[in-house]
């Protein structure tokens, strides 16, 4: 668990080695900045059926350290290794997302193959620890302690996700709500409340199982834990990108356009995807197509869609992905989950969309179709931006394109007059999203036809007015995202950290 929260947030190293050092196993050898856990050896260095591979291959590191199996784990072939929770193992390479490792049973029997790195944590660490959850914020932390298996002082221990309140929270159920505390670290102590301090967050968690914190109960049983996903299908198709496509079978079909349709599915009956089939393969879909697989190859964040694989053997094409079960965010808003939501949840999905734009941003990568359709929900109202088809890698500041697949209402005057995309075109579009989301859906410029918008913003200088209920300070976060010159717009940077500061920790 460690391990994965410094590959998709190196910010985190720094704090994360401070307090319990640093580990001979955590593969940075593997990792870009800002949570790109590409990996090496076998981190998804797959071959590219158009050009050179995406990710370089790097040695992987050699180590020998144990760790323990927070979940069970059945091989689904000869190279992965099966193990139940609370298995030892010895880690021989940590790289990417599958480690190899070795399993030695009670009658001194050996076994080795390869594992998902997020079942594992390091022995006798805090990551190891029934109620540590990452890297998590404080409305996913509700999300899971609200579950009916979860009584009330159930309690998760994570690291908050907002971007200046880093370290650990300690999140206790209280009525079907969330209690938060902020566990402070000062000259190597541990602390919620000035008096007692403590060595370790063990024994703060300790304490407060039999001492009251706060006005709140004792800590009681921890939060249930779920079984992560996978990062990948299998060790066996982490270096290949393109896979045979009768390895997946097709299941209920989840939205269309007018370029795919995506279903979902599985891959050999065993692991849940996504399959996004492209409707027609004429050489300018072919084109778009190639270019939505090569920004997907390039970029791995928790809050981007995974790709997994391509089959473009014979048409119809397909684009292989992560399942995310809750659907896109336009229709998740208006359903009767979605539409029950508190505005602290809204603007805590907002917060997620800023952050893997942000990802974006310091990867020169522009969407130029941020909307709520393309922003999918998964457990815990975790949010992944989706749907790359107009995405574009830029050497520039700006990239001009006279394309004509645009979205009105969503675009940036200055693309739709000027053809100029850049990220502040892309923050343009977050504006919008933005307002989409405390609307609980509801269409942008309602009453206005699409043809109309750029007259109105551009000749009109008109600008939405502030949605009912909508805090003055997110209306003025979508009014910074919709001025006129793209340099007086904030970055992403600046927008996460300004709706990091509505919610707290």
């Amino acid at each position: 668990m460690g391990e994965c929260l410094r590959k998709t947030c190196p910010c985190l190293k720094t704090l994360w080695d401070r307090i319990y050092g640093s580990s001979t196993t955590d593969g940075e050898n593997s990792v870009k900045a800002d949570g790109d856990s590409t990996g090496a050896g076998l981190g998804n260095t797959k071959s590219d059926p158009y050009g050179q591979p995406a990710k370089a291959p790097q040695p992987p590191r050699k180590t020998a350290a144990l760790h323990m199996a927070l979940w069970d784990f059945e091989a689904r072939d000869g190279r992965e290794l099966s193990f139940k929770a609370g298995d030892m193992l010895e880690i021989v390479t940590s790289s990417g997302d599958w480690w190899s490792a070795r399993k030695i049973d009670s009658y001194g029997s050996v076994a080795t193959g390869f594992v998902p790195f997020n079942y594992l944590a390091r022995a006798e660490s805090v990551e190891s620890q029934p109620w540590f959850f990452g890297k998590m914020s404080r409305v996913e932390a509700l999300s899971h302690l609200k579950s009916a298996e979860n009584d009330n002082g159930s309690f998760l221990v994570r690291i908050s996700e907002t971007s200046d309140i880093m370290g650990f929270v300690l999140s206790v159920k209280s009525q079907a709500k969330a209690k938060h505390f902020k566990i402070y670290h000062t000259s190597g102590q541990f602390y919620v409340d000035p008096s007692p301090q403590f060595a370790s967050i063990l024994e703060v968690v300790e304490y407060y199982q039999t001492h009251p914190l706060s006005t709140s109960d004792l800590l009681r049983q921890p939060c249930i834990r779920k079984r992560p996903q996978l990062q990948d299908l299998s060790p066996s198709t982490v270096d290949e990108w393109e896979l045979p496509k009768d390895q997946f079978t097709l299941e209920k079909m989840l939205g269309g356009g007018h370029f795919a349709d995506v279903y979902s599915g599985k891959w050999k009956n065993q692991t849940k995807v996504a399959i996004k089939i492209l409707k027609n393969n004429d050489a300018v879909v072919q084109k778009d197509f190639q270019l939505e697989v090569q920004i997907m190859k390039r970029l791995r964040h928790r809050h981007l869609i995974s790709l997994f694989a391509v089959c473009t053997s014979s048409a119809p094409f397909y684009i292989i992905t992560e399942l995310i079960e809750k659907g896109d965010l336009l229709n998740f808003l208006k359903n009767p989950e979605g539409s029950a939501l508190d505005m602290e949840s809204l603007i805590d999905m907002a917060a997620q969309v800023a952050d893997g734009m942000a990802y974006l941003e310091t990867h020169n990568s522009i969407h130029r179709d941020l909307a709520a359709r393309n922003v999918l929900v998964g457990e815990g109202y975790v949010c992944k931006i989706a749907d790359f088809g107009l995405a574009r890698i830029i050497k520039e500041p700006v990239y001009i394109s006279d394309d004509k697949k645009i979205p009105y209402k969503w675009t940036a005057p200055e693309a739709i007059g000027q053809g100029r995309y850049s990220s502040k075109s892309d923050v343009w579009s977050f504006g919008i999203l933005l307002y989409e989301i405390v609307t609980y859906g509801a269409i942008p410029y309602p009453g206005v036809r699409n043809c109309d918008v750029y007259d109105l913003v551009t000749r009109e200088n008109f600008r939405m007015p502030s949605p009912s209920n909508c805090p003055e300070v997110i209306y003025n976060i979508m009014r910074s995202c919709w001025r006129a010159e793209p340099e007086d717009r904030p970055t992403f940077k600046i927008l996460r950290h300004e709706l990091d500061k509505y919610q707290g920790n």
